[in-house]
């Protein structure tokens, strides 16, 4: 995006600094303080319920219009307002985990166009015809597919076992640090297609696996 340029003299003033990409770690700090935030807001929810259950919307004065003397009105109050106030931060956070995650499937599409085309150009310049053979980097495989079960999204994607894992949605050689990276983007691409890439005896082969619920455990099975 490029800024807007106004008339006048700019030099001498400062840039605004770039924002730096976000990583997989930033979306897994964006998850844990959402884990934080709906555990504050179950908590303040408990108050509610020892408190006659009253919940968020029952009066808190009697018939004569005096404050009930059944329930600890002041805390009531408090805990309504801190829900109201959490829900409100809950919800923006979520925007930003939105936002984390389709910044870092975007990049990771671009690397994967770039790396393909930097591997077919070297392809060519060593007379070979693979576009795949000349880059290590990018056929390296992070992880194995160590079981399948039948019904499984992940079996209806095409998966096989001992089926390589070259990329997974975002997650690549490059930025894969443990198995919870693709744990972060399954648990946030419910319902959404994600593209894999795998090695399977020696060829490369690209999928679509959709995370969703099902009969067995997981989204993924």
């Amino acid at each position: 995006m490029s800024e807007r340029k106004e008339s006048g003299d700019k030099r001498g003033q400062p840039s605004s600094p770039r924002q730096a990409p976000v990583t997989i770690s930033d979306v897994q700090e964006l998850v844990r303080r959402k884990d934080e935030i709906e555990a504050q807001i179950k908590a303040y929810y408990d108050v509610l319920e020892d408190q006659k259950g009253v919940g968020m919307n029952e009066p808190l004065v009697d018939i004569e219009g005096y404050p009930r003397a059944d329930v600890d009105v002041y805390q009531v109050r408090t805990a309504r307002h801190n829900i109201i106030c959490l829900q409100n931060d809950h919800k923006a956070l979520m925007k930003q985990v939105e936002e984390a995650l389709h910044q870092l499937h975007a990049r990771g599409k671009e690397k994967q166009a770039k790396d393909a085309a930097e591997a077919q150009n070297e392809a060519m310049n060593q007379g070979q015809g693979s576009s795949w053979g000349p880059s290590p980097s990018f056929s390296q495989p992070f992880a194995k597919v160590n079981s399948i079960s039948p019904g499984s999204p992940a079996s209806n994607s095409g998966l096989q076992v001992d089926d390589e894992i070259v990329e997974f949605g975002s997650v690549n050689t490059h930025n894969f640090q443990n198995l919870q990276n693709i744990g972060t983007v399954v648990q946030h691409s419910e319902g959404h297609p994600l593209n894999v890439t795998v090695l399977r005896r020696g060829e490369r082969l690209q999928l679509r696996l959709v995370p969703m619920r099902w009969a067995g455990k997981g989204l993924l099975g």
